[in-house]
């Protein structure tokens, strides 16, 4: 039993509060108004999807209800997240399963069980690259894919970084108390070369540009990337 404090504890309980629906769109950039949606992760008829560090799992819920896949496997690591997956669309089973765990062991776990990975600001960004792609690349099938959309830069504007390294921000305890987390904003070379190492291949990085210039407004960087054996 762990006791670390849940630092997702607070993230997306007002939305949830108001919005039970299932979304009717999919997207990747970080204001979740435009760009691509879930045609990049190819034809989902009858795949096992995996959402990394799904949240409330609204993205997985999307694909469960309008793509006709297998099963979509919402993880995440915060019992609250999981928690409220599980309020708004436990109804969506067998087709929808939320799975409270951290990423890479539950994809160790999984050797060969995904047809697809993807991650919407989740995992990825939270979890070492080194230990992350990696186990990605052990779950998935042959001629898998995975598919994940993170920041292009920091929220304050501060450039991406140009090594494998990861910054602190802040964050709330359940009980509203200061703390912070690890986040990996990383350039689009540094995440190649990272794909690279961990045996992917046909990858691909387009940038998304902020559809304003608000506050906290930030481009999105969509990476793409095959797993053959």
């Amino acid at each position: 039993m762990t006791t670390t404090a849940d630092l997702w504890h607070h993230y997306g309980r007002t939305r949830a509060e108001r919005d039970r629906t299932v979304p009717d769109a999919f997207h990747w950039i970080w204001s979740q108004d435009g760009g691509p949606g879930c045609e990049v992760l190819g034809n989902l008829t009858g795949r096992v999807v995996g959402d990394l560090g799904a949240g409330a799992a609204r993205h997985a819920a999307h694909l469960a209800v309008h793509h006709e896949p297998a099963e979509v496997v919402a993880i995440d690591a915060s019992p609250a997240q999981c928690g409220m997956a599980t309020d708004l669309f436990a109804h969506l089973a067998p087709r929808l399963r939320i799975a409270l765990s951290d990423a890479v062991p539950h994809l160790q776990a999984a050797k060969s069980g995904y047809d697809v990975l993807y991650s919407v600001f989740g995992a990825v960004d939270f979890t070492d690259p080194r230990e992350l792609l990696p186990a990605a690349a052990a779950a998935l099938k042959p001629g898998g894919r995975l598919v994940f959309s993170t920041l292009a830069h920091y929220l304050n504007g501060t450039p991406a970084q140009p090594d494998l390294v990861a910054a602190d921000i802040p964050a709330k305890t359940p009980e509203g108390e200061t703390a912070s987390l690890r986040r990996w904003v990383l350039q689009e070379q540094v995440w190649v070369k990272a794909l690279d190492e961990a045996g992917f291949t046909n990858i691909t990085v387009d940038m998304l540009p902020a559809k304003s210039d608000e506050p906290r407004a930030a481009d999105t960087l969509l990476v793409i990337a095959d797993w053959q054996r």
